[in-house]
């Protein structure tokens, strides 16, 4: 009798934005299998994001994404080709290459520590608004994960609510936070929990002060002059920067 176990079996989550053709998502979701397919550490999840240009004759309209939840350890890969099948084989060839690069680090990607400490007593040095896009928490985590991000900050699609995803530390999952956090109602999906902490409401100055004696990568917070979610984060220079939605 074979005392082998056999690999769970993975759901590879698939979402779609724009007019993706027919028979993309289980094409994808194959290719993602494949890539996982010889991946020593347990898999816990895998996210892919199709996105598709309204417009054909867009420079490689056609952009595959995917994250690979690698014991605890996000890996990632972006392609963007002429058409979408094109940009999922790319994808899943991109993707075994940094998925067998993971066997060589203990299972995550290999990359330096950056931060710095400051130059002078630390402040706000970079202020950036701009339009959330409204969006699944799901979808969030994948444009979060692609970029390498700590965080994302977006709008929910559903619920019109700011909100913020970000991994947590050493569990390497992803958590969302509203607006209003432990004080209203929320659903996210199965991949994702939900924090029960209040988002405090307060303006930067605050927010600075927060950060400081938390030590905290980043603040999530309602402005209070505008009532909107904003991220204060730690620089790589030790410094401090301010995400706000565009009015």
């Amino acid at each position: 009798m074979s005392h082998l176990k056999s690999r769970p079996a993975i759901d590879v989550l698939v979402n779609k934005r724009g007019p993706v053709p027919d028979g993309a998502s289980e094409y994808a979701r194959a290719k993602m299998l494949a890539a996982i397919a010889h991946v020593g550490p347990p898999v816990l999840a895998v996210r892919a994001k199709l996105t598709q240009a309204a417009n054909p004759s867009a420079s490689r309209p056609s952009i595959a994404q995917a994250v690979v939840n690698v014991n605890g350890h996000p890996v990632r890969a972006h392609c963007a080709a002429d058409t979408m099948f094109e940009a999922v084989d790319l994808l899943q060839e991109r993707l075994a290459a940094r998925l067998a690069g993971t066997r060589q680090h203990g299972g995550r990607e290999h990359r330096p520590g950056r931060h710095q400490p400051p130059l002078g007593e630390p402040r706000v040095v970079r202020q950036k608004a701009f339009s959330l896009g409204r969006q699944t928490p799901e979808d969030a985590v994948i444009d979060m994960e692609s970029r390498h991000y700590g965080f994302w900050l977006f709008t929910d699609s559903t619920s019109g609510a700011d909100c913020v995803v970000y991994r947590q530390g050493l569990t390497g999952g992803c958590r969302v936070a509203p607006v209003g956090g432990g004080n209203q109602q929320y659903e996210a999906g199965p991949l994702l929990s939900v924090s029960s902490t209040a988002t405090p409401e307060c303006g930067v100055d605050s927010a600075v002060e927060r950060i400081r004696v938390t030590g905290l990568a980043f603040v999530f917070f309602v402005d209070s002059a505008t009532g909107r979610g904003c991220v204060l984060y730690q620089r790589d220079d030790g410094h401090y920067g301010l995400i706000s939605p565009a009015r």
